[in-house]
């Protein structure tokens, strides 16, 4: 059993991060490469210091941004940290960061329908997809929106905690509504939901940025479509080939 598990997740994952690394494609990351242009300008609110942030809310937020700085490169200067050259060799790093992102992924949900113990096929699948993307994507995004390169943020490590409580707060808090079997447990469920928010995500200490707000707010928007459609279709691959493989 524990080898079709893996073997509905690898697939599962494979399938949806070659998807969404196409759709990236055209949607996001457009927007990204035009916001660098934004980043990399040398400009007083900078300091002639460039920004690299990987930021772990990606897919939708499993998203990886690449972006190399301005700084000098002189005697005494920092070396620059490694990233791939733009074009096909930043495209391919992409498309493996989404496809290893999204087997995790597959993983969980993959774990979570065969705990679940019931019958699954593709539309059921979608419905737990949609389950991941308001987990993962959407109720995270109410307190850390996705950010284009050069956008002021809080300290990454507070952002990736909170993301990590919100994630696993809402999907403990679904679980509970859709799932729980006593009275109790839907309000409860609701309690769990409600909880990051009250306790707030870590924001920065000013707002601004080099990037215009018009393109930030395009790039929030394409980046949630994104990963919902990522999340849909990993989870009708997932509940598809949870079928196919009698999981449940």
């Amino acid at each position: 059993m524990t080898g079709r598990i893996f073997a509905v997740a690898l697939l599962a994952g494979l399938a949806a991060g070659l998807v969404v690394s196409v759709v990236q494609h055209f949607t996001t990351t457009p927007i990204i490469l035009h916001a660098e242009e934004f980043e990399n300008k040398p400009t007083a609110s900078l300091g002639g210091h460039a920004r690299v942030d990987l930021d772990a809310r990606g897919l939708a937020g499993a998203r990886l941004y690449l972006a190399h700085g301005t700084e000098s490169h002189g005697p005494g200067a920092k070396a620059e940290a490694w990233g791939p050259e733009d074009g096909l060799e930043r495209t391919l790093f992409t498309a493996l960061t989404n496809v290893l992102t999204a087997i995790g992924f597959a993983l969980v949900l993959t774990a979570a329908i065969f705990m679940r113990g019931r019958p699954v096929d593709g539309r059921r699948g979608v419905a737990w997809g949609i389950a991941g993307f308001a987990a993962v994507s959407l109720a995270p995004a109410l307190g850390l929106p996705p950010e284009v390169p050069g956008a002021m943020a809080a300290e990454l490590t507070g952002r990736q905690g909170w993301w990590v409580l919100c994630a696993a707060l809402t999907a403990g808090g679904l679980g509970l509504m859709f799932l729980g079997v006593q009275r109790w447990m839907p309000w409860a469920g609701v309690g769990l939901l409600v909880l990051p928010h009250v306790l707030g995500a870590p924001q920065a200490e000013a707002m601004g940025g080099p990037v215009p707000p018009e393109l930030a707010a395009h790039f929030v928007a394409a980046s949630l479509v994104t990963a919902a459609a990522f999340w849909a279709f990993l989870g009708w691959a997932t509940g598809t080939l949870a079928k196919r493989f009698q999981l449940t």
